[in-house]
């Protein structure tokens, strides 16, 4: 038996293929080794993973994480779970690789990730050929779930909100400046934080007008800041993975064919197709 991880900050997509070939699918939370350290994961694995998971006979175990952009943050993914599958050889690798490898397969061309964070490369088939830094949360991943909500927060404490859209808010959430100031700069996990107003930017009905120039900044930053500084970048086709980029595909792909590039493929999860390249 083996398994096959695609881990975001947020949530984790599991894959187990059994001794029969059957796929069975669950979830975690996310494990970005910026934010979380090996107790914290091998705790959250011992509580959030199937109670009935043959742990001895799983062989090998391919897990793709948010974060894991040295040996350091790998490291801190591969001591637990090397602690939780005791059997298992593991492979670790960067969530980037795992895009690159769920939407081009063996082609070679552009993929990015907008999810709770962003991320963009060029592959060749095999391997990431070149990937701009984010920057993460803080000084960059324009696009993202974290950026967009960055974006609502900031007009909200500013009263740049429309009122209609400010009293949705308010009714919604609940939040005084104070609290929103404390879940960003003293609680952990910031970033899923900011990324989760993303969903109210996405439900919103006060207000399209406001909600959908939000995004389309947002997008617009990333193609300015990130995949413009691509070589070539035009003659790629534009292809992603994750929640944001797929549930705000409509002005994803108008602000991508304003910037020349064709839309390619635009998947909410990598786990079915990074299945099928590791099995095949």
């Amino acid at each position: 038996m083996i398994i096959i991880a695609d881990g975001g900050s947020t949530k984790t997509n599991w894959c187990l293929i059994n001794e029969e070939g059957k796929k069975i699918y669950f979830n975690t939370e996310g494990y970005n080794p910026y934010f979380v350290n090996t107790e914290y994961i091998i705790n959250s694995l011992k509580n959030g993973l199937p109670r009935d998971l043959a742990f001895d006979k799983i062989k090998e175990v391919n897990y793709y994480g948010a974060g894991v952009h040295n040996e350091e943050k790998a490291e801190v993914i591969a001591k637990a779970m090397s602690a939780v599958f005791t059997k298992s050889k593991v492979f670790i690798g960067h969530d980037l690789l795992a895009a690159a490898r769920a939407l081009l397969g063996k082609n070679k061309g552009f993929a990015a990730i907008l999810g709770t964070g962003t991320n963009t490369c060029l592959y060749d088939g095999k391997e990431i050929t070149l990937s701009i830094n984010s920057a993460a949360y803080i000084l960059g991943d324009e696009g993202s779930g974290c950026y967009i909500g960055k974006k609502l927060i900031v007009d909200y404490l500013r009263g740049y909100m429309p009122e209609a859209v400010r009293e949705n808010f308010w009714n919604t959430f609940k939040l005084t400046t104070d609290e929103i100031e404390d879940n960003v700069y003293t609680k952990p996990l910031a970033n899923r934080f900011l990324a989760s107003f993303s969903k109210f930017v996405y439900d919103n009905n006060v207000h399209i007008e406001y909600t959908r120039n939000l995004v389309k900044t947002s997008f617009e930053d990333f193609f300015k800041n990130l995949v413009s500084h691509y070589p070539d970048y035009k003659s790629h086709e534009f292809n992603c993975i994750g929640s944001v980029g797929y549930n705000f595909r409509n002005v994803l792909e108008e602000v991508a064919t304003d910037y020349g590039m064709k839309i390619g493929k635009i998947l909410r999860s990598p786990i079915d197709d990074l299945v099928k390249f590791h099995v095949e």
